[in-house]
């Protein structure tokens, strides 16, 4: 009499294996696509953010627009107000880096004073890694509006290029 065998054959279990990789191979890129879609969507806000940001240190201090460190505070510190970290953004943001996206201010270059105010600025981020953390490089102005470029390339100063179309 033969006894009956409990358990999964050779053949059954690469048919499993096979068809978890199948099925991870439909997801991956998926998921890839939808954090890099993540990635600039935090990045256009950021950006948002920075242009709120400008427009308080402006109102607050009287002396324009102000370089992006010059808008938050020392990290990892406490934040004490004054022109040179006004601690309007978080120390995270105001540092540069947010999301894969390098942030950076092209102007003004120093911060203004009451009789020479900076009148302008000019915000871009760029992926760190073209393609693995964003697709699509970012500029804002003084004007408020930011603007897109998809094919990643780093943005003019001052922030009105034709390649760089307006986003909503």
């Amino acid at each position: 009499m033969r006894q009956r065998q409990t358990g999964f054959s050779l053949i059954e279990l690469l048919i499993v294996v096979a068809i978890i990789l199948i099925i991870a191979a439909i997801a991956i890129p998926s998921y890839l696509r939808s954090r890099l879609m993540a990635n600039e969507a935090s990045t256009a806000e950021s950006l948002r953010t920075i242009n709120t940001a400008e427009v308080a240190y402006s109102t607050s201090y009287g002396i324009g627009f102000a370089p992006l460190a010059n808008l938050g505070g020392p990290v990892g510190a406490v934040c004490v107000a004054s022109s040179a970290t006004s601690c309007i953004l978080d120390s995270l943001l105001s540092s540069g880096t947010r999301s894969g996206y390098a942030i950076t201010t092209a102007t003004p270059a120093a911060v203004g004073t009451v009789t020479t105010p900076n009148a302008n600025f000019s915000v871009s981020a760029v992926p760190m890694v073209l393609g693995q953390t964003g697709q699509r490089s970012f500029c804002s102005d003084q004007t408020g509006v930011i603007r897109a470029d998809p094919a990643g390339a780093a943005p003019p100063n001052p922030c009105d290029s034709g390649a760089f179309a307006a986003i909503q």
